[in-house]
């Protein structure tokens, strides 16, 4: 069951994380042209921050699924096996609880931005705006919490995943002709 929702979550957060990349790439590219001729839109700049933002909250949630956040894993796996467990969970925690106080203290900024809206866009709301602090930060613990496992298992084995990631590239090299690349096949 974990295994499913932890796909189903990952292929949720590439399919947003590529539509938010999309979407700001066009109104890069629009801004870019519209700049170029003469008639710059008043709203760029504060969409695309908006985009920005909400590519970083669910990116982020991606990165937290994949364990690809900056962590320190090296670090656990230098203390003892006794207490690598301790320091794991401690970890956990303070990541887990500085993202929900962090998805609260978004919840509160919600009820105070209630009526307010975007200057250049008038009819687009600060809250739906900045709705991805909660939304994002949930994410992120769901993310965390779904792929906790894995990373425990990795722990207790004394599994650097840095460092398998680093060995696979390597034997990848190795393996890999010279002068051809992998999508070329073999």
């Amino acid at each position: 069951m974990t295994a499913l929702l932890r796909r189903l979550l990952e292929r949720l957060l590439e399919a947003i994380s590529i539509a938010l990349l999309l979407g700001l790439a066009v109104v890069v590219v629009l801004a870019v042209v519209m700049r170029y001729s003469g008639s710059s839109p008043v709203w760029y700049d504060e969409v695309a921050s908006v985009q920005l933002a909400w590519l970083t909250y669910f990116g982020a949630a991606y990165a937290a699924l994949k364990r690809a956040h900056l962590g320190f894993p090296g670090v656990v796996l230098k203390c003892g096996p006794r207490l690598r467990p301790v320091f794991f969970v401690l970890g956990e925690s303070i990541v887990i609880g500085f993202l929900v106080v962090m998805a609260w203290a978004g919840w509160v900024v919600l009820g105070v931005m209630a009526g307010e809206s975007l200057v250049s866009v008038p009819w687009l709301g600060l809250q739906v705006t900045q709705s991805v602090i909660p939304v994002g930060c949930a994410l992120f613990v769901l993310a965390q919490l779904l792929s906790a496992p894995d990373a425990w298992r990795r722990m207790r084995a004394g599994v650097d995943p840095e460092g398998a990631a680093i060995d696979e590239a390597i034997r990848h090299a190795r393996e890999t002709p010279a002068g051809r690349r992998p999508e070329d096949g073999a």
